[in-house]
C-alpha cells in the first residue's frame, strides 16, 4: 500500500501537473474516441502499449477480455452494460479486442475441475469461452501445450468480434460504417501487438 500512496502523491507533482490543462478540459465531460476491452491481466495496459493520453479510451476488463453474446436480463450485467454505454452514450467510433500472450484466463479453460475448485465464478464465466477451447482441439492435441496456448488465446479474441456483431446497436453501426471493429493480440516479452485481418483470416504485424 506505500507503494501506491507514494505513488498517487508523486502523480499530483508530477504527470498532473504536466497535464492539468487537459485534466482541466475532462473535468466535466469524456469523449473517447475507442472502446479498448481488454483481459484484466496485469501486464496488459491500455494506455501505455497505444501511447494514448486520459480521456481517449474507454476501458473494459474482464478474465480473457470475454464479450458475453447479447441478451436481455434483468441481471446484473458489467460486461455488457459498459459496452452499451460506451456505444450509444459516448458514441466511440471503434472498439477493439486485445489479447495478450500467456493468458492465465485461456490457459484455465484446459484446466481440470478439481483446479478450478476455488475459482466457481471464474469458472462459470469461462464457459463464455467454451466454443474456443473446442475449436482448438479441433486443430491441435492437448499435448502441444505452447502451440494450443498462443491458438487459444488468439482464436478467443477473434470470437469476441462475433459476439460483439450479436449487439442489435453494435452491428447496426458496425453495417452503416460508423463503428469499426478490431481484434488485437498483444505479445508481453516483445511488445509486438498483431492485428486480426478478417480477409485473410490472419493476424499481422501492426506497422
Amino acid at each position: 500500500m506505500e507503494k501506491l500512496l507514494k505513488g498517487i502523491v508523486k502523480f499530483r507533482e508530477t504527470d498532473f501537473k504536466e497535464h492539468r490543462e487537459l485534466f482541466g478540459k475532462l473535468s466535466k465531460e469524456q469523449n473517447p474516441h475507442t472502446l479498448f476491452i481488454g483481459c484484466s491481466d496485469s501486464r496488459l495496459i491500455p494506455n501505455l502499449i497505444t501511447r494514448t493520453l486520459p480521456g481517449e479510451l474507454f476501458v473494459i476488463r474482464n478474465i480473457a477480455n470475454i464479450v458475453p453474446p447479447y441478451r436481455d436480463s434483468e441481471e446484473y450485467l458489467a460486461t455488457t452494460s459498459a459496452i452499451e454505454y460506451a456505444v450509444n452514450i459516448l458514441n466511440v467510433g471503434n472498439i477493439v479486442v486485445c489479447g495478450h500472450s500467456n493468458c492465465g484466463g485461456c490457459k484455465s479453460l484446459y484446466a481440470s475441475e478439481d483446479e478450478l475448485k476455488a475459482l466457481p465464478h471464474t469458472r462459470k464465466w469461462l464457459e463464455l469461452a467454451a466454443k474456443v477451447k473446442d475449436q482448438v482441439l479441433a486443430k491441435v492435441s492437448e499435448e502441444e501445450v505452447d502451440k494450443r496456448e498462443w491458438m487459444t488465446e488468439q482464436a478467443n479474441t477473434v470470437e469476441q468480434l462475433k459476439n460483439l456483431l450479436t449487439y442489435p446497436f453494435i452491428r447496426e453501426k458496425v453495417q452503416q460504417k460508423t463503428l469499426s471493429i478490431a481484434a488485437w493480440y498483444y505479445i508481453i516479452e516483445t511488445g509486438e501487438v498483431f492485428i486480426y485481418n478478417t480477409q485473410s483470416a490472419l493476424f499481422e504485424l501492426a506497422n
